[in-house]
């Protein structure tokens, strides 16, 4: 059955680690399933952001591509490994490879480089992803979202931590400056507002007291 049916049994554990990514790292959908083991340097602590998968209408015909390249130039880009990451990236490496063994020759072989698979080896899609993360949210009685509003969150929460726009633009892999700027202004904004309430709060700028008139002698 084609990953992402309606008809298909929904596993949680098969969003977890595109949800991880996207909460982390504001990875689009299509990076964080594109993604690969080989993209994971747990010796230097760095994750980098190479690849995209797609899932584009061929002839009438749906065709999941997975690309060696990413959206734009910028979006090419090295991370560090967070530690959270990391845990959780070897936790799936394990559990991966158990599959591996436990299913024998039933798992599929074709993605085992990749990181978001499901218990049988199937890459899993966008619209699986979305679903998933949907029903997810619905039954822990979260408010809908979106799954791409993780990278919103993301984003927001760097620039409400005094990280400077610029190093937004490079984590989000956004191909220019602008482009982040013009998205995130108003929280730059609202950062900023912060710092100057905090100065204003140190510096007292009231007004100097008067200077005191020194008494007129009297002429004897």
């Amino acid at each position: 059955m084609e990953r992402g049916s309606s008809l298909e049994k929904v596993n949680p554990l098969s969003a977890r680690q595109p949800v991880m990514l996207a909460a982390l790292y504001g990875l689009r959908c299509g990076e964080a399933i594109g993604l690969q083991w080989s993209a994971i340097d747990f010796d230097r602590k760095i994750i980098t952001i190479s690849r995209t998968f797609e899932r584009i209408n061929v002839d009438g015909k749906v065709v999941d591509v997975s690309k060696c390249r990413t959206k734009n130039k910028a979006s090419f880009r090295s991370l560090p490994l967070i530690p959270a990451a990391e845990q959780a990236l070897l936790k799936a490496q394990k559990h991966q490879h158990h599959q591996m063994k436990l299913c024998g020759g039933s798992y599929c072989k074709e993605y085992k480089d990749y990181i978001c698979v499901d218990d049988m080896g199937h890459l899993v899609t966008p619209d699986y992803v979305t679903r998933v993360f949907r029903e997810m949210l619905l039954k822990n009685g979260f408010r809908p979202i979106r799954y791409h509003d993780f990278r919103h969150s993301c984003a927001s929460l760097l620039i409400k931590n005094k990280v400077a726009m610029k190093e937004v633009q490079m984590w989000l892999g956004h191909s220019s400056f602008s482009t982040t700027a013009n998205i995130y202004a108003h929280i730059d904004v609202d950062s900023k507002m912060e710092a100057a309430n905090m100065i204003a709060s140190k510096i007292n700028l009231g007004e100097l007291p008067e200077k005191k008139k020194s008494p007129k002698r009297k002429i004897a």
